[in-house]
């Protein structure tokens, strides 16, 4: 049998507590440490307290063995103290925001940063931060100008639009739009379009911030246009359309077309406004995909003013733009709002590089992320996902030839799945996507997620059916190596 273990005394605890270290010592200790050199002292110190504190509770808390005194008498407790400091100073340096792979399919995945910048925006962001620009200065008269001149013309050119202006994101966009046309009046909505968008924000909700009055009109399945009509009053101020991009109603409905509530707008004198959420540039129905409204398109029917994002399916970097008729701009570039909502002159980099693209479209599909991955083929996906697949039983193999095993406990095979646009872009839209999935022995599905989200860099995939899938339409073909190498490590090396 063995004998219960041995309570501690208070004097146990208290003789532990005064043979710990001080924070001196181990400074002292450390000084030469290399590991330490580029970590800042009041990180150290920061972590030196906390991990004696640590110990300290440890020993307080601690009734039935004398852990502690037995590492002190082996002479290893300042080892300890030191590498339990190194590992906490370490997690305070270390980057909060970090680069992964988006391995799930979803394309434009909204906790993942949404859309990836082309290269082309990449460059002209280097190029624009690392030296004083022109945001504000006119270099034709020296004085100063205005920081939208960078994209406003390209954004016109592109939508066929009189004026346009760029803020921080479509939300942004929407309240300042609303802010300035319909302030303390009546605008008009179908019930079937007050959305919910990302991170709970209702359309409603934008609403009654920009100081509007909201009225419902028509059914959550059918509007007709007298419904608008009839919901004029003295105080109207406003017609607005949204654009149901994250969800879709179908079977027995009705809405009422931009060009028809345009021309009921001009006949009542009320301005009409359309939000697209998403917005696009490109016909996507010629790349055999489901036709999303073309901007162009709500400009050409008459809507006073426009509103879409920046990083959703044009690939841009995070904005909300507003494109419309000169005389509405105007008076929403004057309001002080649009200086708190404001983009800076990165993002301004970045989205004139991308819309410079669209002046050749094909270049633009083949260059911009977002459009590349959503107009993949499901032929191309087959290459990737088997290219894949081979650089990850090679690593594999190579593990277990090392090992001297011949069982390498995994199984990695292609399975027929589907993508996501993601976004709140095409809500019912599937892409068929040949997938590479991961079946382990030795641990399971759930597990085998965790170690590759907590890698580094993090790869984060999806579990499916009791398998992990790792879909080759969101993952960068360099990504492909970084990939294998951290299978081997979690899956052989455990």
């Amino acid at each position: 049998m063995t004998g219960r273990p041995k309570k501690m005394t208070q004097t146990d605890k208290h003789q532990q507590l005064r043979d710990l270290p001080g924070v001196d010592h181990i400074l002292e200790s450390i000084k030469n440490d290399e590991r330490f050199f580029e970590i800042p002292r009041k990180v150290i110190l920061e972590s030196i307290r906390s991990i004696l504190e640590g110990i300290r509770q440890d020993i307080l808390g601690d009734n039935t063995a004398d852990t502690h005194k037995n590492i002190m008498k082996k002479g290893i407790i300042e080892k300890t103290i030191i590498e339990k400091t190194l590992g906490a100073a370490r997690e305070k340096i270390k980057n909060r925001l970090l680069p992964l792979i988006n391995a799930t399919g979803v394309v434009l995945h909204t906790n993942m940063g949404r859309a990836l910048l082309c290269e082309n925006a990449l460059e002209n962001i280097q190029t624009i931060s690392q030296s004083y620009s022109n945001l504000e200065l006119n270099l034709t008269t020296g004085k100063r100008g205005i920081r939208y001149t960078a994209v406003e013309e390209l954004i016109c050119e592109l939508t066929g639009a009189e004026s346009a202006i760029a803020v921080n994101n479509n939300a942004g966009a929407v309240l300042l739009a609303l802010n300035t046309l319909a302030k303390d009046t009546q605008v008009v909505v179908s019930r079937g379009e007050l959305v919910e968008i990302g991170g709970s924000f209702r359309v409603p909700d934008i609403m009654s911030k920009s100081g509007c009055h909201l009225k419902e009109v028509g059914t959550t399945n059918r509007t007709h246009l007298r419904d608008y009509e009839q919901a004029i009053t003295d105080n109207t101020g406003l017609f607005l359309k949204v654009h149901t991009s994250n969800y879709k109603i179908e079977g027995f409905t009705a809405s009422v077309d931009l060009s028809e509530l345009s021309e009921l707008g001009k006949r009542k004198n009320i301005q009409v406004m359309e939000d697209l959420g998403s917005g696009t540039l490109i016909d996507f129905s010629t790349y055999g995909l489901p036709a999303e409204p073309l901007v162009s398109d709500s400009v050409a029917s008459g809507a006073d003013v426009v509103t879409f994002s920046g990083d959703k399916l044009l690939g841009g970097p995070q904005s909300g733009i507003i494109v419309g008729k000169k005389e509405t701009i105007d008076k929403i570039k004057a309001n002080p709002l649009t200086r708190a909502l404001r983009i800076d002159k990165l993002t301004l980099g970045a989205l004139e590089a991308t819309l410079k693209l669209y002046r050749d479209e094909k270049r633009a599909v083949r260059e911009i992320p977002t459009l590349r991955m959503l107009t993949m083929s499901y032929e191309q996906t087959c290459k990737k996902a088997a290219a894949l697949q081979k650089r990850i039983k090679e690593a594999l193999n190579r593990q277990t030839s090392e090992m001297q095993t011949t069982d390498t406990n995994v199984r990695v095979e292609l399975a027929e799945l589907e993508s996501r646009p993601g976004g709140g872009s095409f809500p019912e839209l599937r892409l068929p996507t040949q997938c590479v999935t991961i079946h382990p022995e030795n641990m399971s599905v759930a597990q085998l997620e965790r170690r590759l989200r907590l890698s580094s860099p993090p790869i984060i995939g999806r579990i499916e059916g009791n398998r992990y899938i790792l879909d080759p339409r969101t993952i960068q073909t360099e990504q492909d190596e970084i990939i294998s190498i951290t299978l081997e490590k979690v899956l052989l090396k455990t």
